[in-house]
């Protein structure tokens, strides 16, 4: 079984974000980048699958060259191959979908797993839209997951509930947390990754169907007020939940 993950560096999770001066983007001096947490359940799943089916699978990862860092971390969590979709500068999540596809396109996968979003923008939405340009079936925040006979059934986590899905390969798939507990990196793992090629491919062009105007910072939290102490406080409290906050009637 030949598998293809989709990978991406984003900030760490921990980490402080701050605009630049034109707050045009995000200040990226001194930040922590890391592999989405997200794409490290798809990582692993796709690893197991090979593991216990036999086959390879290739990380592919889309942007500029910091996006390297991505396919090595996927390499040293055991991948075969990487592939880098290499362009710079900004495109939207349609053009960043169309050349992932391509890329998957140029090779031969029975699967394709991603990350049900990434922890930067939070989108969850280049796994369905890759999915939609191959033409393939896609099920998404999967959180257990069995592949066999040429298809695979996949579980989610509904409001009150669960859904389970069906569907034939080749077939795209996100990951959600709950699918396993992705490994962590093995010192050989890692100095490999250092030695294994990266392959290349050209990316075409898409116009930009979004453009990004700015970047603002939320609102800050107006400081609490004590309005009393005990019981004599709280239809005061009532009050201003009521006329002020609006969260009772």
């Amino acid at each position: 079984m030949n598998i293809a993950v989709l990978v991406k560096m984003v900030p760490d999770t921990a980490a402080t974000i701050r605009l630049n001066a034109d707050k045009s983007w995000i200040e990226t001096r001194d930040l922590n980048w890391v592999l989405s947490p997200y794409d490290e359940y798809a990582m692993e799943e796709a690893l197991k699958l090979t593991e216990a089916e036999g086959g390879e699978v290739t990380a592919i990862t889309y942007g500029g060259d910091q996006s390297k860092e991505a396919l090595r971390k996927a390499l040293a969590m055991g991948a075969h191959k990487a592939v880098h979709a290499k362009k710079e500068g900004f495109t939207d999540l349609l053009g960043t979908a169309n050349a992932l596809a391509k890329a998957i396109q140029a090779g031969s996968y029975d699967m394709v797993f991603a990350g049900f979003k990434a922890t930067d923008d939070d989108c969850a939405a280049i796994g369905p839209m890759v999915a939609t340009l191959l033409d393939w079936p896609c099920v998404t925040e999967v959180h257990k997951l069995e592949v066999g006979g040429g298809k695979l059934t996949a579980e989610r986590e509904i409001e009150g509930g669960h859904e389970v899905f069906e569907a034939s390969l080749p077939a795209v798939v996100t990951a959600q947390k709950g699918l396993n507990e992705p490994r962590y990196p093995s010192l050989k793992g890692i100095m490999m990754a250092k030695k294994k090629p990266i392959e290349e491919t050209e990316v075409e062009d898409v116009e930009p169907r979004t453009e990004t105007v700015g970047f603002e910072y939320p609102p800050e939290r107006p400081e609490g007020r004590i309005v009393g102490e005990g019981a004599e406080a709280v239809p005061e409290l009532v009050r201003l939940l009521r006329e002020e906050a609006r969260v009772i009637e």
